[in-house]
């Protein structure tokens, strides 16, 4: 199951994390890094979210980010 938020929802999802979790975004990039190689975005996602008791739009909000600054890392 994928979740697609618009980009608006995505910003604030992305903006709340830290408040919500207590961590910032770049240890959670950390986290994703050095989990399990999936893939899939929903596998990383489902991952994220049963190992770090994430709810899966904030998981998923952070897989897609990661994934967003990584590219813009490459090109």
């Amino acid at each position: 199951m994928s979740l697609n938020h618009s980009p608006e929802t995505h910003s604030k999802l992305i903006a709340r994390i830290p408040q919500v979790t207590g961590r910032d975004i770049p240890e959670w990039f950390t986290a994703i890094e050095n989990g399990p190689s999936f893939s899939r975005c929903e596998e990383r996602s489902s991952w994220l979210a049963e190992e770090h008791n994430l709810s899966h739009g904030y998981a998923s909000a952070l897989v897609r980010e990661h994934e967003r600054t990584r590219r813009a890392r490459h090109y």
